[in-house]
C-alpha cells in the first residue's frame, strides 16, 4: 500500500531553536499510530505541520500524494488538544459549520454519536463540561469519512470511567483505509488500540515500529518501554 503520509527531512525552528530535527516517516493507511513523546518532543508543531498550520518549515511533505494544500486539507480530519469552538455557540451551529464546510461530514452518524454521549442539540457550548466539549468534537471529528485523522489528545480532558467509551468510539468510527495518527500521554490507558507507535525526543524520530513486534522483542508494554527510553 502506498504511502498516505510521506515526510522527508522534514526541519523546523523557531528562531534559533530547532524544534524538528530531520524527520522522516512514511504512513500507511489502516492503520493507528501512536505518535508519543515527552512536552516540548516537537508533537505539536509536527501536528501543525500537517493540518498546514505552519507553513514555514524545511524538508518535503506528501499527504496521499500531494503537496500540502486544499487537497489535503480536505481529506484530513483534525481534532486539536483545546476547544475550538466559541461559547455563544450552540451544538445545532457546530453541527451545521460542520455540514457547511465538509462534504463528507455524516450528519446522521454525528447525531447518533451524541445521543449516545447524552449531549443534547441545541445545548450552549459554554454550558459543556470540559470533557463534554471534547466528547463532542471528537464525534463531529469521527462524523467525517477522511482518509486521515489526526487527534491530539482527545482523552485528555475525560474521566478514567469514559476513556473506554471514547476508544470505543475511535475505533468503530474511522474508514478502515485511513490512518489514525493520535498523540497521547495517557499510554498506558490507549496503547491497545495502536498498531504502529512514534517515539519523539528533542524533534528527532527516535522509533517507529509496529507495536506487537516491539512487545515482543522488548517484553514490555508500550508505556513501559517508552518510561525506558524517556527516562529523566
Amino acid at each position: 500500500m502506498d504511502s498516505l503520509i510521506q515526510i522527508q527531512y522534514l526541519n523546523k525552528s523557531y528562531g534559533k531553536k530547532k524544534v524538528l530535527k530531520d524527520v522522516c516517516l512514511h504512513l500507511e493507511g489502516g492503520k493507528i499510530i501512536g505518535l508519543l513523546g515527552p512536552n516540548g518532543s516537537g508533537k505539536t508543531t509536527l501536528i501543525k505541520i500537517l493540518n498546514g498550520l505552519l507553513k514555514d518549515y524545511e524538508g518535503k511533505i506528501l499527504i496521499d500524494g500531494q503537496n500540502i494544500g486544499l487537497h489535503s486539507k480536505k481529506i484530513i480530519s483534525y481534532l486539536p488538544d483545546e476547544p475550538y469552538f466559541e461559547n455563544w455557540m450552540t451544538t445545532t451551529d457546530a453541527l451545521n459549520l460542520f455540514c457547511d464546510l465538509y462534504d463528507d461530514f455524516d450528519l446522521d452518524k454525528a447525531l447518533s454519536l451524541m445521543d449516545r454521549m447524552d449531549i443534547e442539540k441545541k445545548i450552549k457550548i459554554k454550558e459543556l463540561s470540559k470533557g463534554m466539549k471534547e466528547k463532542f468534537q471528537l464525534a463531529l471529528v469521527m462524523s467525517r469519512k477522511a482518509k486521515i485523522y489526526i487527534l491530539d489528545e482527545p482523552i485528555g480532558g475525560v474521566d478514567p470511567a469514559a476513556r473506554d467509551f471514547i476508544l470505543d468510539i475511535i475505533l468503530n468510527n474511522y474508514d478502515r483505509d485511513a490512518i489514525v495518527l493520535l498523540s497521547t500521554h495517557l499510554i498506558a490507558d490507549i496503547e491497545r488500540i495502536f498498531d504502529e507507535v512514534i517515539f519523539i525526543k528533542d524533534g528527532s524520530i527516535v522509533l517507529h515500529e509496529d507495536t506487537e513486534e516491539l512487545r515482543e522483542k522488548r517484553q514490555a508494554s508500550i508505556d513501559t518501554i517508552f518510561r525506558e527510553e524517556f527516562r529523566c
